[in-house]
């Protein structure tokens, strides 16, 4: 996994509600089991529909930084979503609200979820829809920041933010810690005792 300390970059606006998997990446793309290549697909259906869906628009080229509206990735619970947005080159995604699998999702792929509220996140929309938007996340700080000095803080998980901080997936941190895994078994053996019977099998007596 990538670490993800701070970035500073555009963002692109999606204003939808109930933005689902099945949006994000369209089942019929899901045909490899590698993590790469889903980005080209990303909102392929809305993508080609509507020649003005903010993917297709020249002015948000080179955003990282997804700003959406409420309940973003409910559906299914497809890993795939989190692997295309990632493919396709965004580290954030800041929305109301997300769906708790997705959420879950995202961070073990390092993919950083902010949740803002309503009103900021309406600013925000309107915003990046009429003007080129720089936001820095700041998963140390635990900050959304404006280029004009707005500050927004987020909460984040604890141990996902320190995974994330430090480009852990689960496997990797488990490898990180092998050595206190190591060292807690030795004083667990050390602290067990043989259980040893003091009288027959079949004796009645405690």
């Amino acid at each position: 996994m990538e670490k993800f300390n701070s970035i500073t970059v555009k963002a692109m606006p999606l204003p939808i509600k109930d933005v689902d998997t099945d949006m994000i990446i369209p089942a019929q793309f899901l045909t490899s089991i590698s993590r790469q290549g889903y980005g080209q697909n990303l909102f392929r259906r809305l993508r080609d529909k509507d020649p003005q869906f903010p993917f297709n628009q020249e002015k948000y080229k080179g955003a990282k930084i997804i700003v959406a509206d409420s309940n973003f990735g409910c559906g299914s619970s497809r890993e795939h979503a989190v692997w295309a947005i990632v493919d396709a080159g965004f580290r954030a995604v800041i929305a109301k609200s997300f769906a708790d699998i997705f959420y879950n999702n995202s961070a073990k792929n390092g993919l950083v979820l902010a949740t803002l509220p309503e009103i900021v996140i309406d600013n925000l929309i309107a915003a990046a829809t009429h003007k080129e938007l720089i936001l820095t996340v700041d998963l140390e700080a635990l900050e959304i920041r404006q280029q004009d000095g707005q500050t927004f803080p987020f909460d984040y998980d604890p141990f996902r933010r320190y995974c994330i901080l430090n480009g852990l997936d689960d496997l990797d941190y488990i490898l990180s810690i092998e050595g206190d895994i190591a060292e807690f078994r030795k004083q667990q053996a050390r602290q067990q005792k043989p259980y040893v019977l003091s009288r027959g099998i079949n004796s009645n007596q405690p």
